[in-house]
């Protein structure tokens, strides 16, 4: 096998859903233990959004874009599965 084959990936990993730039999604199934934020409130990219129980640990779900905060989807307490849209923003254009 050539140098330039064995440093070459051959297999990429597929999201499950297109994710849309606006919309927070959970990347595991868990349980939110607490939301941050308000509707309407503004964001910027990285703020703490939620936090999500899962596997014994406490997630802190970030928002990925800059904007205003467009719908809670979830409350704490409440049960999330996997790519569940939690939080959707809406950007700054």
């Amino acid at each position: 096998m050539s140098d330039d084959k064995k440093n070459t990936r051959t297999h990429y990993r597929q999201l499950y859903v297109k994710v849309a730039p606006g919309e927070i999604y959970a990347f595991i199934p868990g349980t939110i233990v607490k939301v941050f934020v308000e509707e309407g409130q503004e964001v910027k990219k990285g703020d703490i959004l939620c936090s999500l129980h899962a596997m014994k640990m406490d997630n802190q779900i970030c928002s990925t874009i800059d904007g205003k905060v467009k719908a809670i989807n979830v409350k704490p307490g409440q049960t999330v599965s996997k790519n569940d849209v939690l939080i959707e923003i809406t950007g700054n254009d």
